[in-house]
Protein backbone atom coordinates (compact mmCIF):
# COMPACT_ATOMS: atom_id res chain seq x y z
CA UNK A 1 0.00 0.00 0.00
CA UNK A 2 1.52 3.35 -0.89
CA UNK A 3 1.69 6.39 1.60
CA UNK A 4 -0.60 8.99 0.48
CA UNK A 5 2.02 12.12 -0.17
CA UNK A 6 1.09 14.65 2.49
CA UNK A 7 1.72 17.86 -0.22
CA UNK A 8 3.82 19.27 -1.71
CA UNK A 9 0.56 20.46 -4.06
CA UNK A 10 -0.81 21.55 -1.14
CA UNK A 11 2.23 24.04 0.51
CA UNK A 12 2.29 25.07 -3.01
CA UNK A 13 -0.78 26.28 -3.28
CA UNK A 14 -1.60 27.71 -0.18
CA UNK A 15 1.91 29.61 -0.52
CA UNK A 16 0.64 30.43 -3.96
CA UNK A 17 -2.62 32.06 -2.29
CA UNK A 18 -1.14 33.32 0.67
CA UNK A 19 1.70 35.31 -1.81
CA UNK A 20 -0.98 36.15 -3.99
CA UNK A 21 -2.86 38.00 -1.54
CA UNK A 22 -0.13 39.59 0.40
CA UNK A 23 1.27 40.81 -2.54
CA UNK A 24 -2.05 42.75 -3.89
CA UNK A 25 -2.72 44.05 -0.35
CA UNK A 26 0.91 45.03 0.06
CA UNK A 27 0.64 46.89 -3.23
CA UNK A 28 -2.22 48.11 -2.09
CA UNK A 29 -1.08 49.63 1.19
CA UNK A 30 1.95 51.25 -0.63
CA UNK A 31 -0.54 52.82 -3.13
CA UNK A 32 -2.38 53.99 -0.63
CA UNK A 33 0.53 55.07 1.15
CA UNK A 34 1.56 56.70 -1.67
CA UNK A 35 -2.08 58.51 -1.95
CA UNK A 36 -2.07 59.98 1.63
CA UNK A 37 1.47 61.26 1.26
CA UNK A 38 1.01 63.57 -1.87
CA UNK A 39 -2.64 64.78 -0.67
CA UNK A 40 -1.25 65.43 3.09
CA UNK A 41 1.65 67.36 1.30
CA UNK A 42 -0.92 69.35 -0.87
CA UNK A 43 -3.10 70.15 1.96
CA UNK A 44 0.13 71.29 3.96
CA UNK A 45 0.53 73.87 1.17
CA UNK A 46 -2.57 75.07 0.55
CA UNK A 47 -2.24 75.30 4.52
CA UNK A 48 0.89 77.24 4.52
CA UNK A 49 0.08 79.17 1.81
CA UNK A 50 -3.40 80.74 3.27
CA UNK A 51 -1.10 81.36 6.44
CA UNK A 52 1.44 83.14 4.80
CA UNK A 53 -0.73 85.64 2.73
CA UNK A 54 -2.76 86.33 6.05
CA UNK A 55 0.87 87.20 7.70
CA UNK A 56 1.64 88.92 4.92
CA UNK A 57 -1.66 91.41 4.56
CA UNK A 58 -1.31 92.19 8.49
CA UNK A 59 2.47 92.78 8.05
CA UNK A 60 2.16 95.74 5.35
CA UNK A 61 1.79 98.36 7.20
CA UNK A 62 4.52 97.38 10.42
CA UNK A 63 6.95 96.94 7.03
CA UNK A 64 6.06 100.49 5.72
CA UNK A 65 5.97 102.15 8.93
CA UNK A 66 8.65 100.13 10.40
CA UNK A 67 7.33 98.36 13.30
CA UNK A 68 8.61 95.50 14.29
CA UNK A 69 7.13 94.78 17.51
CA UNK A 70 3.55 94.41 15.06
CA UNK A 71 4.63 92.36 13.06
CA UNK A 72 5.99 90.38 15.29
CA UNK A 73 2.36 90.07 17.05
CA UNK A 74 1.30 88.82 13.75
CA UNK A 75 3.57 86.21 14.04
CA UNK A 76 2.47 85.24 17.16
CA UNK A 77 -0.61 84.01 16.16
CA UNK A 78 1.03 80.87 14.64
CA UNK A 79 1.15 79.58 18.26
CA UNK A 80 -2.05 77.84 17.39
CA UNK A 81 -0.80 75.68 14.58
CA UNK A 82 1.33 73.06 15.96
CA UNK A 83 2.90 72.44 12.85
CA UNK A 84 4.85 75.51 12.18
CA UNK A 85 8.08 75.30 14.02
CA UNK A 86 9.25 78.70 12.71
CA UNK A 87 8.07 82.28 10.64
CA UNK A 88 10.02 85.40 9.44
CA UNK A 89 8.96 88.54 8.35
CA UNK A 90 11.94 90.44 6.17
CA UNK A 91 12.79 92.82 4.60
CA UNK A 92 12.54 93.73 0.40
CA UNK A 93 16.20 93.05 0.47
CA UNK A 94 16.13 89.56 2.15
CA UNK A 95 19.19 90.58 4.03
CA UNK A 96 17.47 91.69 7.09
CA UNK A 97 15.16 89.94 9.24
CA UNK A 98 12.38 92.48 10.57
CA UNK A 99 10.57 89.67 13.17
CA UNK A 100 10.38 86.21 13.48
CA UNK A 101 9.06 83.52 15.60
CA UNK A 102 10.01 80.24 16.53
CA UNK A 103 8.47 77.80 18.24
CA UNK A 104 10.14 76.20 21.59
CA UNK A 105 12.60 73.74 21.31
CA UNK A 106 13.27 74.68 17.61
CA UNK A 107 15.97 76.23 15.31
CA UNK A 108 15.18 80.20 14.50
CA UNK A 109 15.08 81.29 10.78
CA UNK A 110 18.46 80.32 8.88
CA UNK A 111 19.45 79.57 5.10
CA UNK A 112 16.19 81.02 3.39
CA UNK A 113 16.36 79.69 -0.27
CA UNK A 114 15.94 82.29 -3.04
CA UNK A 115 12.55 82.93 -5.01
CA UNK A 116 12.49 83.55 -8.33
CA UNK A 117 11.29 87.26 -9.67
CA UNK A 118 8.56 85.34 -11.56
CA UNK A 119 7.07 83.60 -8.97
CA UNK A 120 5.01 84.72 -5.70
CA UNK A 121 5.84 82.11 -3.83
CA UNK A 122 7.67 78.99 -3.60
CA UNK A 123 8.08 76.00 -1.38
CA UNK A 124 10.12 72.97 -0.61
CA UNK A 125 10.14 69.61 1.01
CA UNK A 126 13.14 69.02 3.14
CA UNK A 127 14.07 65.42 4.70
CA UNK A 128 12.43 67.12 8.49
CA UNK A 129 10.28 69.95 7.22
CA UNK A 130 8.43 71.98 4.93
CA UNK A 131 9.43 75.57 3.85
CA UNK A 132 7.30 78.03 1.78
CA UNK A 133 8.45 81.97 1.24
CA UNK A 134 5.52 84.20 -0.57
CA UNK A 135 6.42 87.58 -1.42
CA UNK A 136 4.46 90.51 0.41
CA UNK A 137 3.23 93.37 -1.90
CA UNK A 138 1.74 96.74 -1.41
CA UNK A 139 0.77 99.07 -4.43
CA UNK A 140 1.74 96.49 -6.96
CA UNK A 141 5.81 97.14 -5.15
CA UNK A 142 7.56 94.88 -3.34
CA UNK A 143 8.16 94.82 0.43
CA UNK A 144 8.95 91.92 1.77
CA UNK A 145 8.53 88.42 2.61
CA UNK A 146 7.16 86.20 4.85
CA UNK A 147 8.99 82.85 5.57
CA UNK A 148 7.30 79.64 7.07
CA UNK A 149 8.92 76.67 8.16
CA UNK A 150 6.69 73.43 8.99
CA UNK A 151 7.84 70.61 10.66
CA UNK A 152 7.33 67.01 9.58
CA UNK A 153 7.03 65.04 12.11
CA UNK A 154 3.04 64.69 11.89
CA UNK A 155 3.85 62.79 8.62
CA UNK A 156 6.05 60.86 9.53
CA UNK A 157 3.27 59.74 12.86
CA UNK A 158 1.49 58.97 10.05
CA UNK A 159 3.04 56.77 8.42
CA UNK A 160 3.88 54.69 11.50
CA UNK A 161 0.12 54.48 12.23
CA UNK A 162 -0.61 53.55 8.71
CA UNK A 163 1.94 50.72 8.91
CA UNK A 164 0.89 49.28 11.88
CA UNK A 165 -2.46 49.60 10.38
CA UNK A 166 -1.53 47.77 7.14
CA UNK A 167 0.28 45.17 9.35
CA UNK A 168 -2.66 44.40 10.82
CA UNK A 169 -4.87 44.39 7.86
CA UNK A 170 -2.15 42.26 6.33
CA UNK A 171 -2.18 39.25 9.20
CA UNK A 172 -5.60 39.20 9.07
CA UNK A 173 -5.83 39.25 5.36
CA UNK A 174 -3.02 36.13 5.34
CA UNK A 175 -5.22 34.40 8.23
CA UNK A 176 -8.56 34.32 5.70
CA UNK A 177 -6.33 33.22 2.69
CA UNK A 178 -5.04 30.14 4.50
CA UNK A 179 -8.84 29.54 6.09
CA UNK A 180 -10.03 29.46 2.41
CA UNK A 181 -7.06 27.87 0.99
CA UNK A 182 -8.51 25.21 3.41
CA UNK A 183 -12.11 25.21 2.16
CA UNK A 184 -10.74 25.34 -1.26
CA UNK A 185 -8.25 22.31 -0.69
CA UNK A 186 -10.79 19.59 -1.00
CA UNK A 187 -12.29 20.43 -4.36
CA UNK A 188 -8.79 21.74 -5.76
CA UNK A 189 -5.53 20.13 -4.64
CA UNK A 190 -6.92 16.51 -3.03
CA UNK A 191 -8.38 15.35 -6.67
CA UNK A 192 -4.89 16.15 -7.53
CA UNK A 193 -3.09 14.40 -4.53
CA UNK A 194 -5.26 11.20 -5.45
CA UNK A 195 -4.74 11.57 -9.34
CA UNK A 196 -1.02 11.61 -8.07
CA UNK A 197 -1.19 8.26 -5.44
CA UNK A 198 -3.11 6.37 -8.51
CA UNK A 199 -0.12 7.05 -10.77
CA UNK A 200 2.44 6.23 -8.36
CA UNK A 201 0.55 3.24 -7.06
CA UNK A 202 0.25 2.29 -11.35
CA UNK A 203 3.53 2.46 -12.24
CA UNK A 204 5.08 0.50 -8.88
CA UNK A 205 2.68 -1.96 -8.75
CA UNK A 206 1.16 -2.30 -12.58
CA UNK A 207 -2.37 -2.36 -11.11
CA UNK A 208 -4.46 -1.26 -14.16
CA UNK A 209 -7.08 -1.51 -12.01
CA UNK A 210 -7.55 0.83 -9.91
CA UNK A 211 -9.73 4.17 -10.71
CA UNK A 212 -9.44 8.05 -9.53
CA UNK A 213 -12.72 9.50 -8.39
CA UNK A 214 -14.07 11.66 -9.58
CA UNK A 215 -15.31 15.16 -7.78
CA UNK A 216 -18.45 15.50 -9.98
CA UNK A 217 -17.78 19.12 -11.45
CA UNK A 218 -17.05 19.53 -14.79
CA UNK A 219 -14.07 21.62 -14.64
CA UNK A 220 -10.68 21.05 -16.57
CA UNK A 221 -9.33 18.91 -13.25
CA UNK A 222 -12.26 16.60 -13.79
CA UNK A 223 -11.72 16.16 -17.42
CA UNK A 224 -7.82 15.04 -16.70
CA UNK A 225 -9.12 12.55 -14.03
CA UNK A 226 -11.59 10.96 -16.47
CA UNK A 227 -8.84 11.16 -19.73
CA UNK A 228 -6.29 9.22 -16.92
CA UNK A 229 -9.55 6.60 -15.74
CA UNK A 230 -10.11 5.65 -19.76
CA UNK A 231 -6.08 5.50 -20.21
CA UNK A 232 -5.74 2.99 -17.53
CA UNK A 233 -8.97 1.03 -19.08
CA UNK A 234 -7.31 0.79 -22.31
CA UNK A 235 -4.16 -0.36 -20.52
CA UNK A 236 -6.16 -3.01 -18.80
CA UNK A 237 -8.08 -4.20 -22.01
CA UNK A 238 -4.23 -4.26 -23.44
CA UNK A 239 -2.62 -5.83 -20.65
CA UNK A 240 -5.50 -8.75 -20.46
CA UNK A 241 -5.20 -9.37 -24.80
CA UNK A 242 -1.31 -9.80 -23.82
CA UNK A 243 -1.80 -12.03 -20.92
CA UNK A 244 -4.12 -14.41 -22.89
CA UNK A 245 -1.69 -14.30 -25.90
CA UNK A 246 0.99 -14.45 -23.55
CA UNK A 247 -1.25 -17.98 -22.32
CA UNK A 248 -1.70 -18.76 -25.69
CA UNK A 249 2.12 -18.92 -26.97
CA UNK A 250 3.37 -20.95 -23.76
CA UNK A 251 0.56 -23.90 -24.51
CA UNK A 252 1.91 -23.48 -27.98
CA UNK A 253 5.64 -23.34 -27.14
CA UNK A 254 4.39 -26.46 -24.34
CA UNK A 255 2.66 -28.17 -27.38
CA UNK A 256 5.56 -27.47 -29.83
CA UNK A 257 7.94 -29.24 -26.96
CA UNK A 258 6.07 -32.16 -26.59
CA UNK A 259 6.30 -32.71 -30.40
CA UNK A 260 10.21 -31.80 -30.49
CA UNK A 261 10.50 -34.59 -27.68
CA UNK A 262 9.10 -36.83 -29.33
CA UNK A 263 10.43 -36.38 -32.93
CA UNK A 264 13.92 -36.44 -30.61
CA UNK A 265 12.89 -39.78 -29.38
CA UNK A 266 11.95 -40.89 -32.82
CA UNK A 267 15.36 -39.91 -33.91
CA UNK A 268 17.08 -41.61 -31.57
CA UNK A 269 15.25 -44.60 -32.10
CA UNK A 270 15.74 -44.46 -35.52
CA UNK A 271 19.70 -44.28 -34.77
CA UNK A 272 19.42 -47.03 -32.82
CA UNK A 273 17.56 -49.06 -35.79
CA UNK A 274 20.23 -47.62 -38.06
CA UNK A 275 23.16 -48.84 -35.81
CA UNK A 276 21.95 -52.40 -35.26
CA UNK A 277 19.95 -53.02 -37.82
CA UNK A 278 21.29 -51.40 -40.78
CA UNK A 279 25.02 -52.08 -40.23
CA UNK A 280 24.30 -55.73 -39.01
CA UNK A 281 23.42 -56.96 -43.22
CA UNK A 282 26.32 -54.27 -44.36
CA UNK A 283 28.85 -56.26 -42.15
CA UNK A 284 27.34 -59.48 -43.67
CA UNK A 285 28.08 -58.45 -46.95
CA UNK A 286 31.51 -57.24 -45.76
CA UNK A 287 32.23 -60.31 -44.39
CA UNK A 288 31.22 -62.69 -47.27
CA UNK A 289 32.51 -60.65 -49.87
CA UNK A 290 35.98 -60.72 -48.24
CA UNK A 291 35.63 -64.91 -47.73
CA UNK A 292 34.87 -65.14 -51.28
CA UNK A 293 38.06 -62.94 -52.39
CA UNK A 294 40.09 -64.94 -49.99
CA UNK A 295 38.89 -68.94 -50.64
CA UNK A 296 37.63 -68.60 -54.05
CA UNK A 297 39.11 -65.81 -55.99
CA UNK A 298 41.12 -68.57 -57.91
CA UNK A 299 37.48 -69.48 -59.35
CA UNK A 300 37.14 -66.00 -59.99
CA UNK A 301 38.41 -63.97 -63.33
CA UNK A 302 39.11 -60.76 -62.98
CA UNK A 303 36.09 -59.04 -63.51
CA UNK A 304 34.35 -61.26 -61.04
CA UNK A 305 37.33 -60.41 -58.44
CA UNK A 306 36.50 -56.48 -59.78
CA UNK A 307 33.12 -56.61 -58.85
CA UNK A 308 33.62 -58.17 -55.39
CA UNK A 309 36.01 -55.28 -54.35
CA UNK A 310 33.08 -52.69 -55.88
CA UNK A 311 30.72 -54.46 -53.30
CA UNK A 312 33.41 -54.47 -50.63
CA UNK A 313 34.39 -50.85 -51.34
CA UNK A 314 30.42 -49.50 -51.85
CA UNK A 315 29.89 -51.34 -48.13
CA UNK A 316 32.91 -49.72 -46.18
CA UNK A 317 31.78 -46.40 -48.13
CA UNK A 318 27.72 -47.20 -46.73
CA UNK A 319 29.13 -47.68 -43.16
CA UNK A 320 30.98 -44.69 -43.16
CA UNK A 321 28.13 -42.85 -44.45
CA UNK A 322 26.04 -44.15 -41.18
CA UNK A 323 28.64 -43.68 -39.07
CA UNK A 324 28.57 -39.35 -40.06
CA UNK A 325 24.55 -39.57 -39.97
CA UNK A 326 24.69 -41.25 -36.47
CA UNK A 327 27.98 -38.54 -35.38
CA UNK A 328 25.66 -35.50 -37.23
CA UNK A 329 22.42 -36.39 -35.35
CA UNK A 330 24.72 -36.81 -31.94
CA UNK A 331 25.52 -33.55 -32.22
CA UNK A 332 22.16 -32.30 -32.48
CA UNK A 333 20.92 -33.60 -30.11
CA UNK A 334 23.62 -33.59 -27.27
CA UNK A 335 23.89 -30.65 -24.39
CA UNK A 336 26.76 -28.54 -24.24
CA UNK A 337 29.12 -28.39 -21.39
CA UNK A 338 30.87 -25.13 -21.68
CA UNK A 339 34.19 -24.02 -20.41
CA UNK A 340 37.32 -22.45 -21.42
CA UNK A 341 39.18 -24.08 -24.24
CA UNK A 342 42.28 -23.21 -25.85
CA UNK A 343 41.91 -23.91 -29.72
CA UNK A 344 45.27 -23.24 -30.62
CA UNK A 345 46.35 -26.57 -28.72
CA UNK A 346 43.59 -28.59 -30.68
CA UNK A 347 44.59 -27.06 -33.86
CA UNK A 348 48.85 -28.27 -33.00
CA UNK A 349 47.76 -31.58 -32.05
CA UNK A 350 45.40 -32.18 -35.22
CA UNK A 351 48.26 -31.04 -37.58
CA UNK A 352 50.98 -33.17 -35.55
CA UNK A 353 48.65 -36.38 -36.26
CA UNK A 354 48.06 -35.39 -39.77
CA UNK A 355 51.69 -34.85 -40.84
CA UNK A 356 52.03 -38.49 -39.42
CA UNK A 357 50.16 -39.52 -41.77
CA UNK A 358 51.70 -38.49 -44.58
CA UNK A 359 55.30 -37.82 -43.67
CA UNK A 360 56.45 -36.51 -47.14
CA UNK A 361 54.21 -33.96 -47.54
CA UNK A 362 55.90 -30.21 -47.66
CA UNK A 363 53.50 -28.33 -45.42
CA UNK A 364 53.79 -25.04 -43.41
CA UNK A 365 51.42 -25.11 -40.69
CA UNK A 366 50.85 -21.11 -38.67
CA UNK A 367 48.77 -20.90 -35.10
CA UNK A 368 49.45 -18.15 -32.55
CA UNK A 369 49.98 -19.37 -29.11
CA UNK A 370 46.93 -19.54 -27.80
CA UNK A 371 43.30 -18.79 -28.64
CA UNK A 372 41.14 -18.93 -26.11
CA UNK A 373 37.38 -20.09 -26.08
CA UNK A 374 34.86 -20.97 -24.20
CA UNK A 375 32.51 -23.83 -25.34
CA UNK A 376 32.43 -27.44 -25.23
CA UNK A 377 35.69 -28.69 -25.82
CA UNK A 378 34.39 -32.30 -27.69
CA UNK A 379 32.22 -30.16 -30.08
CA UNK A 380 35.21 -27.57 -30.27
CA UNK A 381 37.86 -30.35 -31.41
CA UNK A 382 35.23 -31.69 -33.71
CA UNK A 383 35.00 -28.19 -35.37
CA UNK A 384 38.96 -28.02 -35.78
CA UNK A 385 39.30 -31.30 -37.21
CA UNK A 386 37.53 -31.31 -39.91
CA UNK A 387 38.40 -27.54 -40.52
CA UNK A 388 42.04 -28.84 -40.43
CA UNK A 389 41.48 -32.07 -42.42
CA UNK A 390 39.33 -30.32 -45.40
CA UNK A 391 42.08 -27.51 -45.75
CA UNK A 392 44.72 -30.26 -45.32
CA UNK A 393 42.74 -32.70 -48.33
CA UNK A 394 42.55 -29.72 -50.52
CA UNK A 395 45.78 -28.49 -50.42
CA UNK A 396 47.18 -32.36 -51.19
CA UNK A 397 47.56 -31.62 -55.05
CA UNK A 398 50.35 -28.80 -54.62
CA UNK A 399 54.00 -29.18 -53.79
CA UNK A 400 53.88 -27.10 -50.88
CA UNK A 401 50.89 -26.09 -49.10
CA UNK A 402 50.53 -23.24 -46.36
CA UNK A 403 47.77 -24.15 -43.28
CA UNK A 404 47.03 -21.28 -41.17
CA UNK A 405 44.90 -21.36 -37.84
CA UNK A 406 44.38 -17.37 -36.41
CA UNK A 407 41.83 -15.13 -34.77
CA UNK A 408 40.73 -11.89 -35.20
CA UNK A 409 38.10 -9.00 -32.83
CA UNK A 410 35.73 -7.55 -35.66
CA UNK A 411 32.87 -4.87 -34.06
CA UNK A 412 33.52 -6.53 -30.73
CA UNK A 413 33.26 -10.18 -31.55
CA UNK A 414 36.20 -12.74 -31.70
CA UNK A 415 36.58 -14.41 -35.43
CA UNK A 416 38.23 -17.85 -35.33
CA UNK A 417 39.60 -18.67 -39.30
CA UNK A 418 40.84 -21.23 -40.63
CA UNK A 419 43.12 -20.16 -44.18
CA UNK A 420 44.55 -22.34 -46.72
CA UNK A 421 46.39 -22.08 -50.05
CA UNK A 422 44.76 -25.32 -51.46
CA UNK A 423 42.01 -25.74 -54.63
CA UNK A 424 40.02 -23.20 -53.26
CA UNK A 425 35.91 -22.87 -54.35
CA UNK A 426 33.88 -20.70 -56.76
CA UNK A 427 32.16 -18.05 -55.00
CA UNK A 428 28.73 -18.35 -56.35
CA UNK A 429 28.72 -21.83 -54.00
CA UNK A 430 29.48 -20.98 -50.85
CA UNK A 431 26.39 -22.07 -49.39
CA UNK A 432 26.23 -25.59 -51.15
CA UNK A 433 29.78 -26.58 -48.89
CA UNK A 434 27.54 -26.17 -45.49
CA UNK A 435 24.87 -28.92 -46.59
CA UNK A 436 24.95 -32.33 -45.87
CA UNK A 437 26.56 -34.23 -48.92
CA UNK A 438 27.03 -31.41 -51.24
CA UNK A 439 30.51 -31.68 -52.46
CA UNK A 440 32.41 -28.91 -55.28
CA UNK A 441 34.48 -31.58 -56.04
CA UNK A 442 34.66 -35.76 -57.44
CA UNK A 443 35.13 -38.12 -55.06
CA UNK A 444 37.95 -39.50 -57.52
CA UNK A 445 39.37 -35.54 -56.80
CA UNK A 446 39.09 -35.26 -53.15
CA UNK A 447 37.31 -38.54 -51.19
CA UNK A 448 35.14 -37.49 -48.29
CA UNK A 449 31.46 -37.79 -48.08
CA UNK A 450 30.75 -33.77 -47.81
CA UNK A 451 29.59 -34.02 -44.24
CA UNK A 452 32.17 -32.84 -42.40
CA UNK A 453 31.25 -28.81 -43.42
CA UNK A 454 27.92 -29.34 -42.27
CA UNK A 455 28.96 -30.96 -38.88
CA UNK A 456 30.94 -27.87 -38.48
CA UNK A 457 27.98 -25.49 -38.79
CA UNK A 458 25.67 -27.68 -36.52
CA UNK A 459 28.10 -27.06 -33.29
CA UNK A 460 28.47 -23.64 -34.68
CA UNK A 461 25.20 -22.85 -33.91
CA UNK A 462 24.25 -24.94 -31.45
CA UNK A 463 27.00 -22.59 -29.61
CA UNK A 464 24.90 -19.49 -30.85
CA UNK A 465 27.49 -18.32 -33.74
CA UNK A 466 28.00 -18.40 -37.63
CA UNK A 467 30.31 -19.71 -40.18
CA UNK A 468 31.00 -18.48 -43.69
CA UNK A 469 33.65 -19.17 -45.90
CA UNK A 470 35.88 -17.21 -48.87
CA UNK A 471 38.04 -18.58 -51.77
CA UNK A 472 38.43 -18.53 -55.42
CA UNK A 473 39.12 -21.25 -57.75
CA UNK A 474 42.92 -22.57 -57.04
CA UNK A 475 43.91 -19.56 -54.81
CA UNK A 476 42.85 -21.10 -51.50
CA UNK A 477 39.66 -21.16 -49.11
CA UNK A 478 39.19 -19.26 -45.53
CA UNK A 479 36.70 -20.44 -43.19
CA UNK A 480 35.76 -18.29 -40.09
CA UNK A 481 33.48 -19.12 -37.31
CA UNK A 482 31.82 -17.11 -34.06
CA UNK A 483 31.03 -18.90 -30.89
CA UNK A 484 27.67 -17.01 -28.99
Amino acid sequence: MIARPTGSILRKLTTMNVLVSGTALLLACIAFFAYDQMTFRQGLIRTLSAQAQIIGSNSISALIFNDPQSASNTLLALRNSPNIASAGVLLADRQHIFAHYTREGTDEVVDIPPLPDNQEQAYWFRSSHAVLIRKIMSDGKLVGYVYLRADLREINDRLWRYAIIAAAVLLVSLLFALLISSQFRKSVAEPIIDLATTARKVSQDKDYTVRVANNGERDELSTLIDSFNEMLREIQQRDNALQKAQNELEHRVSERTRELVSANQELEAFSYSVSHDLRGPLDSLNGFSYVLLRNYSDKLDANGKESLQSIRAAAMRMSELIDDLLNLSRITTSTLHRERVDLSIFARSIMDELCRTAPDRRVEFVAPTTADAYGDARLLRIVMDNLLRNAWKYTSHHERARIEFGHQTENGSVVYFVKDDGSGFDSRSTERLFQPFQRLHSAAEFPGNGIGLATVRRIVQKHGGSVWAKGLVEQGATFYFTLG
